[in-house]
């Protein structure tokens, strides 16, 4: 008689389990809806504030500020009146399936005081950072920006 070929039961049982553990553990983070990080997000976005934050108290011969929409944010330099636009930075655009809201608008802009505050955010702002989850970036009314 000859060498039967084929495989044991305990190598299709071990094989079963680990296509199981695979399609729990790693499948979902491919197909989901979003598996860009809220943290991530806010740490961005805070770091983009701060930035625009330093060059406005460090020029003051121009004001600056940061625009949000739905797609995007982006940083704006203006005249020394603070009214006129001379320079659009790149946009920096947002993920699939994530926002920036200020009190429920997706269109909003801050502009920054030569002392680093926010005037728009005098007693201060919470911006709502949604991805995977929903976090807040706070605003307080000096100017300190942090996520809460």
């Amino acid at each position: 008689m000859g060498k039967q070929q084929g495989i044991t039961l305990v190598e299709l049982v071990t094989t079963i389990m680990l296509i199981a553990i695979l399609s729990v553990v790693v499948l979902p983070r491919f197909f989901s809806a979003s598996n860009f990080s809220a943290f991530t997000l806010r740490d961005e976005f805070i770091a983009e504030l701060r930035r625009v934050q330093l060059m406005a108290m460090n020029n003051q011969d121009r004001c600056y500020g940061a625009n949000v929409d739905s797609k995007a944010y982006r940083m704006m330099i203006y005249q020394e009146d603070c009214s006129s636009v001379i320079v659009t930075g790149t946009a920096q655009a947002l993920p699939n399936n994530t926002a920036l809201s200020l009190n429920g608008l997706s269109v909003f802009a801050l502009q920054f005081a030569r002392d680093g505050s926010v005037p728009a955010c005098s007693h201060g702002c919470d911006i709502k950072v949604s991805a995977d989850e929903v976090l807040t970036l706070t605003i307080e009314s000096q100017g300190y920006i942090h996520g809460r």
